[in-house]
């Protein structure tokens, strides 16, 4: 099962979704950047390493938010660096939450997995 989150590039710092303001948001071309980043190529979408994946669809457009499928726990780390680097936030669908890119375990692969537990015993 995979870990979606949400990438944003925003000009507000964004606490909780709910708060986010959509006319702070910039429209990018996230597909870009995430190919140059992970050399993905021009494949429907784009998979990673044989220790983790990131999969999202490609745009035909500048967006202002992108959802993106991680599969594994560095999936998480390696977008982390990326979305640092260009000023982006990343929203965990899983958890509801904004991560912290400073401390991405706080949110994390760990809690993701208790998240898929509680599902499972449903």
């Amino acid at each position: 099962m995979s870990w979606d989150v949400v990438l944003f590039n925003s000009a507000q710092k964004i606490s909780s979704i709910e708060e986010a303001d959509e006319s702070m948001f910039i429209e990018t071309d996230f597909c870009e950047v995430l190919d140059t980043c992970f050399a993905a190529g021009d494949r429907d979408f784009s998979t990673v390493n044989k220790e983790y994946s990131i999969e999202y669809y490609k745009d035909d457009e500048r967006v202002s938010n992108k959802m993106v499928s991680l599969y594994g726990e560095n999936a998480l780390y390696e977008l982390v660096i990326v979305a640092k680097k260009h000023g982006w936030q990343i929203f965990d669908t899983s958890l509801n939450a904004m991560i912290d890119l400073e401390y991405p375990a706080n949110n994390g692969y760990e809690n993701f997995q208790h998240y898929l537990k509680k599902i499972n015993d449903l």
